[in-house]
């Protein structure tokens, strides 16, 4: 068959997940695909995956993909006549310690709230389901009756062949040499047998991607590392319907396979691969076996599993699986070319991902905006610089484990750290910050003594920097407390049609007065919230938009292509956030420390909230910006980074009469939650609208010319009760007891579930566990609603005592940030 010159979409790779999406493509009407692999389908990763098909994931949205997965791979022999080898067998974990048990128990809980059926075991229902097991050191388990398992390469075939029953056509041995672009577009790609023209490129070449991507001059951050596992001699007796069993404290898997045992694992210290480049004519490849590196593996599952000390190793199995820098994979369209996407980067999870994620992304395609909340796994959360070869081999040494690690709330990576750093980087390790990790930024978590060398000690309870941060809210709330918040984004859009643009993008009217801040969001077409940050007018035709760390590719690319809409727009769009540091000075205090330092009037009267003006201190102008997002009196600081240290000093010298104190951002995490303010990709999402977020106080009506995402907000406005609604959650028990809340704990009513948990935290100034959460009725989240019914939140599967209201519960009216 000839190649064609052009086509609809443009599938480059042949592994699972290129096939799902040719495959789901096709069954919703878009059959012009043509797929391209290298050699043959499945030959890089695919191929020699272990095809575990889990369910259970950290969100609801990724959890809902996996369970479709599993659905989708038991129909597909039907279809298509391809048998698949896939068995819902269920699967087992296991705890050796109290700590996984609770990890494992809270991961039920959020089950139940996804719709999982998964069953919580003792030691002995364990024995039972898993006969092989020595289970005396085991402290319990979980069952998931529908997890299972398949083939990985009948499995790819089957999506194949059902997407070519319905017209896609695919090459094998057909390489990609190039994505070609044109003004900002992907239109193509180049082959040895010439170029294919095409609507859509999608990149769905495993570990190649990052190469590919980087012609293009895209950021897919992935790098592979070698994964291990051995396969038995047949062992009699072996029970074909054996649940796949996980023993993450001892970093491995096990499946029945055909009568055999294979054992896998996912070790704490990987060995990363391909720092040279991929061969050529990589096709179904191994790598050399590391006997040495598996040993203390295979050590412990002899034990675990005394069969196997008994088994002969009919294959000791190593190929290469790719990671990303966050353990998750990348999908959707990227943020720095137009018509090309993404699906890549799998961590292991590719066989139980592919169904769901081929899905998406073909919808995605089609509609050109994605289905659902994917915010998780979207490519538009990569930071260009971790397209480094050298941060990605470092991170990929710890990635490859993770997986089976302990999945510690707050964790913090241990390799690939420094890479962005604040100009007070050293001197806040001084004061003794113990430094955590956001888009590559080093910021200060929490503050030990000056001079120490504060460290995690990780627990679901309250870890040991509890009381230094309750010290620090208590700082925020009683005098002033000193927040480096240098890694927020920063972009300044500038020109004639600036305000016009930016007007059009956001739910608040930004046409407002010199130096207004308005708080606002961006939305979608569907009424979803895109982003929430706030912008400033700092000129006639100059605004600047402050977001958070982790947004800045995925706004500064929102914001870019709305300028691009417009033709023949007057206006430039500038991403500061490098140039401009940020410091928060936060407390009842605040004011009369900045007002003696700056001889500025800074009261209610010169300087009222939601306003920002240039002030002097020491040597440099700064722009002082009155809010913040502690719920407490207080100013952000905006300036040159090269005046950051010389500003620092003198705030800290000044600040010593008035109890000034380093603080960090668990601080700033839970006095926000305490106040009730929204953290975009925990609270809000793109399939959250601002009525149901409690944020419609931003939205102005009234706009001329209205803005993006208007009409489905008038819609859901007009009909007078929301189904679904953002509330805030207390734990009634006293603060001994008082379980603490991270995310997605199950959230009931009257013993029924309504909701999950999307942000917890403890508030030190109420002395209280608190979350935010979203609860559902169909008949309407009101207030009514609420204040009838007996509310529980439940934690690793024991349920407490809660109460939940609309208003937040510290400072509901606002007193303390305008007085």
């Amino acid at each position: 068959m000839a190649l064609p010159s052009r086509t609809s979409v443009v599938i480059v790779g042949g592994g699972i997940a290129g096939c799902s999406i040719a495959y789901h493509l096709t069954k919703i009407g878009v059959t012009d695909v043509i797929l391209l692999e290298r050699r043959q389908l499945t030959c890089g990763t695919t191929w020699h995956a272990a095809g575990l098909v889990g369910q259970l994931r950290a969100t609801r949205n990724l959890t809902e993909l996996a369970k479709y997965t599993a659905e989708l791979y038991r129909s597909l022999e039907a279809e298509t006549g391809q048998a698949t080898g896939f068995k819902q067998n269920g699967s087992v974990s296991v705890a050796k310690t109290h700590a996984r048990f609770e990890e494992l128990k809270r991961g039920a809980s959020m089950g139940k709230t996804f719709g999982l059926d998964i069953n919580v075991l003792t030691p002995g229902e364990i024995k039972e389901r898993w006969p092989l097991l020595r289970v005396d050191d085991i402290v319990g388990g979980v069952f998931l009756s529908k997890d299972g398992q398949t083939n990985p390469i009948d499995t790819a075939n089957a999506l194949a062949k059902g997407a070519k029953m319905r017209g896609a056509r695919i090459f094998e041995n057909t390489k990609v040499t190039s994505i070609r672009l044109e003004r900002g577009r992907a239109t193509g790609v180049d082959t040895a047998e010439g170029f294919i023209a095409a609507d859509t490129v999608v990149l769905a070449a495993g570990m190649w991607s990052h190469a590919l991507g980087a012609a293009a001059g895209v950021a897919v951050p992935l790098h592979a590392a070698e994964h291990f596992y051995i396969v038995t001699e047949p062992i009699a007796g072996l029970p074909p319907n054996l649940p796949v069993l996980r023993v993450q404290d001892e970093c491995a898997y096990y499946k029945e396979d055909a009568g055999k045992l294979l054992m896998g694992c996912f070790e704490p210290v990987a060995k990363p691969w391909g720092m040279a480049g991929i061969p050529e004519d990589f096709c179904f490849d191994t790598l050399p076996a590391d006997y040495d590196h598996f040993e203390p593996i295979l050590a412990d599952a002899t034990r675990r599993v005394p069969a196997l000390a008994d088994a002969g190793i009919q294959l000791f199995f190593n190929g290469p699986e790719s990671f990303t820098p966050d353990d998750r994979y990348y999908i959707g369209e990227t943020p720095e070319v137009r018509d090309l996407f993404v699906a890549s980067g799998f961590n292991s999870v590719g066989i139980a991902a592919s169904g769901g994620a081929g899905k998406v992304v073909a919808q995605w395609i089609l509609d050109r905006k994605p289905p659902v909340d994917l915010c998780d796994v979207d490519i538009r959360r990569v930071m260009p610089f971790q397209s480094n070869r050298r941060y990605l081999r470092d991170r990929t040494v710890e990635t490859l484990g993770l997986l089976y690690a302990m999945h510690w709330p707050y964790y913090q990576y241990t390799t690939a750290r420094g890479a962005r750093r604040s100009p007070l980087h050293d001197r806040l390790i001084a004061a003794g910050a113990c430094m955590g990790e956001t888009a590559g930024w080093e910021r200060p978590m929490w503050y030990g003594r000056p001079g120490s060398a504060p460290a995690y000690e990780y627990s679901y309870g309250r870890q040991n920097w509890f009381e230094a941060c309750r010290e620090e809210c208590l700082a925020v709330r009683d005098a002033v407390a000193l927040f480096d918040q240098t890694s927020f984004a920063k972009f300044l859009v500038q020109g004639a049609d600036a305000c016009r643009i930016l007007n059009r993008m956001s739910t608040a009217n930004v046409d407002v007065p010199l130096d207004r801040i308005v708080y606002t969001q961006w939305l979608n077409e569907r009424g979803g919230i895109e982003a929430d940050l706030t912008i400033t007018r700092i000129g006639a035709q100059e605004f600047m938009v402050v977001t958070s760390a982790i947004c800045q590719t995925r706004d500064l690319a929102w914001l870019k292509r709305q300028v691009a809409t417009v033709e023949g727009a007057h206006c430039t769009v500038t991403d500061v956030t490098a140039g401009i540091s940020m410091l928060g000075v936060m407390g009842p205090l605040s004011r009369a420390l900045l007002e003696q330092l700056s001889g500025a009037d800074l009261s209610n009267a010169a300087h009222p909230f939601g306003y920002s003006r240039e002030i002097d201190i020491g040597y440099a102008r700064v722009r002082a910006s009155r809010i913040t997002y502690v719920g407490e009196l207080g100013w952000e600081l905006y300036l040159s980074a090269e005046f950051c240290g010389e500003v620092y000093e003198r705030l800290l010298e000044a600040g010593a009469p008035f109890g000034l104190r380093h603080a960090g951002y668990h601080a700033m995490a839970a006095c926000r939650v305490e106040k009730g303010y929204r953290h975009w990709s925990h609270d809000i999402a793109d399939e959250d609208t601002p009525l149901e977020a409690g944020l419609g106080f931003t939205v102005d009506w009234q706009k001329t010319d209205g803005f993006i995402g208007r009409d489905p907000l008038l819609a859901q406005r007009a009909k007078g009760v929301l189904p679904k609604r953002l509330v805030q959650v207390m734990v009634a028990n006293d603060s001994a007891t008082a379980p603490l809340l991270y995310h997605e704990e199950p959230l009931l009513r009257d013993g029924v579930i309504v909701g999950s948990i999307k942000s917890g935290a403890w508030g030190h100034r109420l002395g209280k566990s608190l979350g935010l959460a979203y609860a559902h009725a169909s008949g309407g989240v009101t207030r009514e609603w609420l204040e009838s019914g007996t509310w529980e939140v439940e934690v690793a599967c024991e349920r407490h005592a809660a109460h939940v209201q609309l208003a937040p519960w510290y400072d509901p009216k606002n007193e303390r940030i305008k007085c």
